[in-house]
């Protein structure tokens, strides 16, 4: 067990070093943030939106900007080594999938709390944005973190099985999760198919949890329950998922391509 803890910190390590030297991996961190939640700030200002309904855009405009750079990380941590055409030899050290997911994962979800009190700090500014009771804040933010590590680990899946020619899904999966989850609007106001696809994702949860904060009522009953729930069963799933493709990628020759 402390090999294992060692291995993660070393990855966690190794992505804290890229994100300090990587000019464009701290703009992910502090510009397309910053840029939502102004223009959502502003959005909802020219529409005349008063209390809650103001709060209900910036919480989505929030948690955007926080779940988008936390998931960012953890499809980076097997994304650094595909760009740099070094995975077989990251792989040839006795190292798990497991290790640079988690590692990758605790340096997000520490960029993610530096996001959340920025944009937080800058919508009290702005557009006096107030926080929701601490549980509430707390509790929702984890769930977001989980949900950040899980749709890394959905990248990392299909890079293993499909190459590096997919990996702008590094991207996409965190815009359809968005779209799917209420962002900007209640999930009742997705089409029926929709609305019942939503019910799948566990960030749909904890915004709905986060947004009672706020006084709006909540539309599926236990959501800190379902929330984490689902979040330890994708968890569980995409491990062994991304350890079955990884076996595949290795008889396969993908490890090989994407080194090459």
């Amino acid at each position: 067990m402390n090999s294992q803890l060692i291995r993660i910190y070393a990855f966690a390590y190794r992505n804290y070093i890229f994100a300090i030297r990587n000019f464009f991996t701290f703009a992910e961190m502090l510009f397309w943030p910053v840029i939502g939640i102004l223009s959502i700030g502003l959005m909802g200002g020219f529409l005349g939106l008063k209390g809650n309904m103001r709060e209900f855009l910036l919480t989505g405009a929030i948690v955007a900007g926080v779940f988008q750079t936390s998931q960012l990380d953890v499809a980076y941590g097997f994304l650094y080594d595909v760009w740099s055409k070094s995975v077989k030899q990251t792989f040839i050290a006795p190292v798990r999938n497991m290790d640079y997911i988690a590692g990758s994962w605790l340096i997000g979800t520490g960029r993610g709390i530096i996001t959340f009190f920025m944009l937080a700090a800058l919508a009290a500014l702005f557009f006096k944005f107030r926080m929701p009771p601490g549980f509430a804040l707390w509790a929702s933010l984890a769930g977001v973190y989980l949900t950040a590590m899980i749709t890394g680990m959905m990248t990392i899946f299909f890079i293993f099985m499909f190459g590096q020619r997919i990996d702008i899904i590094a991207w996409m999966m965190s815009a359809l999760t968005m779209l799917l989850c209420g962002i900007y609007y209640p999930v009742t106001y997705l089409p029926p198919f929709f609305e019942r696809l939503a019910q799948f994702i566990p960030l749909t949860y904890f915004l709905e949890y986060f947004r009672t904060g706020y006084g709006f009522s909540l539309n599926f009953t236990h959501p800190l329950l379902k929330g984490f729930g689902l979040s330890a069963a994708y968890i569980g799933i995409l491990l062994w998922m991304i350890e079955m493709a990884f076996l595949k990628a290795k008889k396969s020759g993908m490890l090989v391509k994407l080194s090459e």
